[in-house]
């Protein structure tokens, strides 16, 4: 089995961190409603904690943060203020906010800075830069990075759900500064490491939701290098599959398949089945008719397909149970509807009922978990890193990783 490539990373027990001043990376990049700029769901600001308090508190580091929201143009592009007090809530920490990323009034406020005080900047995305990718080499030379690093001491990166992108801010400051992994990004490494090494065998992956693309590119990647012992499709990716099968899933499913552009990839799963890949797909669905709700077996479907049905969660169940890892990445069905949350709940509680090591790709599928079993079971990782871990369970380096590593190489001497 080809083995995916995880760098070994400086984590801040690797630096003498104490009464320093410290640049921190976070992902707060979060849901907000269109119609009032409030923020939906904090789940990654809650993930940070952990890493500020012990810099801010045990530490007694003076801490400047820096996070995205959105992109310019996009509805949820805004300024980080009221991520600000969400935070100040959870650390019980008085964070200071600033309308400003690098200027003037940024660059003074960071020098003024004491230990154990915390302060937030503004947008990072405000600033252009940051929306361009490109080699850490470069990204270290790009004006935020020149301006902004020779005011601290440390550089630390948190920030694993934007670990995929080679920003500035991600990939530049690492080469500036002596850097390290914050505990959430260090936490989600050695899951993934965790997962990977060769003796975790069987894996199971349970994948769902709508990106189909994406998941195609995962799917090709794990069944060329053998990672996978089953992969257990749900949401529009099962549909796909179906459709390539030759079964049919109903005429409003399949018009449905073609609007979203998902028919043109039938080839290319069809490819996937001929190569032998371990893939399951559903035996039935809750379907919706006339606004009534079916459950209604493959090959027998009349009505538009809004979750899987109750014997293909009794089948994934089973399919579960001999697992050694099980990663679940994306819903069963629409759970925006609350009557179509029950496949996804139940593939979630079935995982977490075996001796598996669990991971879950996601904050927003881990709120239809038994939260009790979450919090006792111990042997389960919750992810924050959306298109981070999408990107590595394709078969991607993740440039923040090897930013750190660089990092490691030119303040800590690390060799290859």
């Amino acid at each position: 089995m080809s083995s995916l490539k995880i760098p070994k990373i400086p984590t801040i027990d690797d630096y003498d961190i104490r009464e320093s001043k410290v640049l921190v990376r976070v992902d707060f990049n979060s849901p907000i409603d269109p119609k009032t700029g409030k923020i939906l769901n904090d789940f990654r600001i809650r993930s940070h904690v952990e890493t500020l308090r012990e810099l801010v508190v045990d530490r007694k580091c003076a801490v400047v943060v820096i996070s995205h929201q959105g992109r310019p143009g996009e509805k949820d592009f805004t300024t980080l203020e009221e991520h600000a007090k969400r935070l100040s809530e959870y650390l019980g920490l008085d964070v200071e906010f600033i309308e400003d990323v690098m200027g003037p009034a940024a660059r003074n406020r960071i020098k003024e800075l004491r230990n154990g005080e915390i302060l937030m900047l503004d947008n990072v995305r405000m600033a252009s830069e940051e929306l361009l990718e490109a080699i850490p080499e470069k990204q270290a030379e790009t004006f935020i990075v020149r301006r902004l690093a020779p005011l601290f001491n440390y550089y630390v990166n948190d920030a694993f759900a934007t670990a995929h992108r080679s920003q500035p801010s991600i990939v530049g400051f690492p080469l500036k500064l002596p850097s390290a992994a914050g505990r959430l990004m260090e936490r989600e490494v050695n899951a993934l490491r965790r997962a990977f090494k060769e003796s975790s065998a069987p894996r199971v992956f349970v994948l769902g939701g709508g990106k189909v693309y994406d998941s195609l590119r995962i799917i090709e990647y794990l069944v060329k290098n053998k990672i996978a012992d089953r992969i257990l499709t749900t949401g529009l990716v099962a549909q796909l599959f179906l459709v390539a099968k030759a079964v049919n899933i109903g005429l409003a499913n399949k018009k449905f398949l073609e609007e979203k552009g998902v028919l043109a990839l039938i080839s290319r799963a069809r490819r996937i089945l001929l190569s032998g890949a371990p893939i399951e797909t559903p035996i039935d669905f809750k379907t919706l008719v006339d606004n009534e709700v079916r459950n209604e077996t493959i090959g027998n479907v009349k009505g538009l397909i809004m979750d899987v049905g109750e014997q293909t969660i009794q089948m994934y169940s089973e399919l579960m149970k001999e697992a050694n890892v099980i990663v679940v990445r994306g819903p069963a069905g629409v759970i925006e509807d609350p009557r179509f949350r029950e496949g996804t709940a139940r593939i979630l509680n079935s995982a977490l009922e075996t001796e598996a090591f669990v991971i879950i790709g996601g904050g927003h599928l881990a709120v239809l978990a038994d939260q009790e079993k979450m919090k006792s079971r111990g042997n389960v990782h919750l992810s924050t890193g959306g298109g981070a871990l999408l990107l590595f369970l394709a078969g991607e380096e993740l440039p923040a990783l090897y930013a750190l590593n660089k990092s490691a190489k030119k303040f800590l001497g690390w060799k290859d």
